[in-house]
């Protein structure tokens, strides 16, 4: 009787883990989804006409040269970014202070002043997309960031650290595109995934 007992003890015990093992593998491939959707939405919202101007320049009197950033603009940016429903407080604050330091050394002359029509003297949003850290995609077809997959790094319940490459690289022979990768993290508010860090919005990286 006691065999009996232990032996259904055992196999209730290992059915329990099977169950609890394919229920986190099932999480994990949803919030793999989602995370993978809301990345392919951003970049799609990225390129189009709600996007946001990421250096909001304000100029000099002969409007040519930029003298720092119109922070009217600036707070519609961030309103923006808050209407989306895809950033996270730490990714919009985050934007915020690269502005916020940009317009601090332009004024204090840390940076050269620029021409709006050339390149900015620092890094951010300067020469490639800070968005996608490219200047073009890798193939001509409608709406490419809809191919964007994604690979986890870390990611529990309320974090997730992953990179996003390009998907169907066999359309494209360049082999950049297929070494290519993005990183991004993503924290969950109200249920719902967000993007807490993109790599092109590196602060540090952004603001020399």
């Amino acid at each position: 009787m006691k065999y009996i007992r232990l032996t259904v003890f055992v196999l209730g015990f290992l059915l329990f883990g099977c169950y609890q093992s394919k229920s986190k593998t099932t999480s994990v491939t949803g919030d793999k989804e989602q995370i993978q959707n809301l990345i392919r939405q951003v970049l799609n919202w990225s390129e189009s006409k709600n996007s946001i101007d990421l250096l909001p320049a304000l100029t000099d009197s002969k409007d040519s040269i930029c003298i720092g950033f119109d922070f009217n603009k600036h707070k519609l940016n961030l309103d923006k970014l808050k209407e989306t429903n895809f950033f996270a407080k730490e990714f919009i604050e985050n934007y915020n202070q690269i502005i916020q330091t940009l317009d601090r050394k332009i004024k204090s002359n840390e940076f050269e002043k620029w021409n709006t029509y050339e390149l900015p003297t620092f890094i951010f949003a300067n020469d490639v997309n800070p968005w996608c850290l490219c200047q073009d995609v890798p193939y001509d077809k409608p709406n490419p960031w809809d191919l964007v997959e994604v690979e986890i790094i870390n990611l529990n319940s309320k974090k997730g650290e992953l990179n996003w490459k390009w998907g169907k690289t066999e359309l494209n022979e360049a082999p950049g595109w297929k070494e290519f990768t993005y990183r991004f993290k993503v924290t969950k508010e109200n249920g719902r995934w967000k993007i807490a860090y993109l790599q092109g919005f590196d602060f540090k990286e952004s603001t020399r």
